[in-house]
């Protein structure tokens, strides 16, 4: 084995084994740290809807002042969600059902109590991410889980409750108060009366969401058997959210998206540039790959006929190859870990940043685990090579 480690040690070339560390350390450390930024900055725009993913987009038809109350222009029809469908940045469409009778809803005890004329909607429970333990109704129930607008509440605790001498109520409290609700058909015939609790609030949805399944069941019960309309919303769930294909399409067929868009672009914004950021890291690093390679190569080829001659004589494969193996694998995991803490210490400046613009911390050993996996394919592939070379040395 000494024998071995001389011969290899004589035609070493330290500049070529450093420029492999070098260039594997400036990949690596990019896409260790493509991936940790990603990872971090990610939350500013899931955490304001968990149960709305950023990747659903909702959509309505513009109104001009042509439209009247007796239009029915403003709803979707079946080959026009049929069309949408067939986009090739569309995953999956829902649509938005609406109560076909009169909801009262009311709040207080006591001689003070609140109460309003309202309104449901709904959407396909598989578009309701993060609240499945509340998030059901059962014919039978009496309490109905609802969604509301961040907007509902600000407008009453900013706006209402200052004029009319009513307590502000924060997210929390507001959860906790049961509100009692009032449904009857337009002509009064038939009214139920049931308890609802607020389950979840939305930035990206201006509406007052209930589960589907509720609104089938109230719907059957107190609508009044009418022609079903047409949708006048769609909830779409697209591949890309900041897709120019889609702001195209839209602006073609005089459709507007409800809510906040910026943190879906965003969002779109963040993985394109990660992406790109993740591209050229990849290509230093295997750029870094063959750099060691072809030393390795260069080596072996110097010290071709000491190899074979060490065969000859018994020396065992093993033995032979080890050396390389120990060159790989230290100089490959050592640029790992520099490029790792390297990471890790430009992530600990820009963390604070993150959090003051609202945003939470993500997983900091994803990034490096990642950098790790690429690291032992790429000592597998030359310590495959290395095998190979000194096999083809001993024919």
């Amino acid at each position: 084995m000494s024998l071995v480690y001389r011969l290899l040690k004589k035609n070493t070339s330290p500049a070529r084994i450093a420029a492999f560390i070098v260039s594997n350390f400036i990949g690596l450390a990019i896409i260790i740290g493509g991936i940790q930024f990603y990872e971090d900055a990610a939350t500013l725009w899931q955490t304001d809807d968990s149960f709305i993913k950023t990747d659903y987009i909702v959509v309505n038809k513009k109104l001009t002042s042509a439209n009247t109350w007796q239009d029915a222009d403003s709803g979707f029809t079946k080959e026009e969600i049929d069309e949408l469908r067939r986009q090739p940045w569309v995953r999956d469409v829902g649509e938005f059902s609406s109560t076909d009778y009169r909801v009262w809803a009311s709040v207080g005890t006591g001689d003070h109590r609140l109460s309003t004329m309202m309104f449901f909607e709904s959407i396909p429970d598989k578009f309701v991410d993060g609240t499945d333990s509340d998030w059901h109704f059962r014919v039978g129930d009496n309490v109905v889980p609802i969604i509301i607008s961040k907007d509902y509440l600000a407008l009453y605790n900013f706006g209402f409750a200052g004029s009319a001498g009513l307590p502000q109520v924060s997210e929390a409290i507001m959860e906790s108060i049961p509100l009692r609700l009032s449904l009857s058909s337009f002509d009064g015939s038939n009214v139920i009366n049931m308890n609802a609790r607020v389950v979840g609030y939305s930035n990206r949805l201006n509406t007052i969401l209930v589960p589907q399944s509720f609104m089938s069941w109230s719907n059957n019960e107190l609508g009044g058997k009418s022609e079903p309309k047409n949708p006048s919303r769609l909830i779409i769930d697209v591949s890309s959210p900041g897709d120019v294909a889609i702001a195209d399409y839209l602006k073609e067929h005089s459709l507007e998206v409800a809510g906040d868009k910026r943190g879906s672009s965003a969002s779109y914004l963040l993985k394109v540039v990660v992406g790109i950021v993740l591209a050229v890291g990849v290509v230093i690093t295997l750029l870094s790959f063959f750099v060691l390679l072809l030393s390795i190569s260069i080596i072996m080829e110097k010290n071709r006929e000491k190899i074979h001659s060490l065969l000859t004589l018994g020396y065992p494969l093993r033995s032979i190859v080890s050396p390389y193996v120990m060159i790989i694998s230290v100089a490959s995991l050592a640029t790992w870990l520099l490029a790792a803490i390297c990471v890790l210490i430009l992530r600990s400046g820009y963390v604070k940043a993150l959090e003051g613009l609202g945003s939470g911390t993500g997983n900091c050993w994803l990034a490096p685990l990642c950098g790790l996996i690429l690291t032992l394919m790429l000592i597998y592939a030359n310590i495959y090579s290395v095998r190979r070379k000194v096999r083809d040395a001993w024919r």
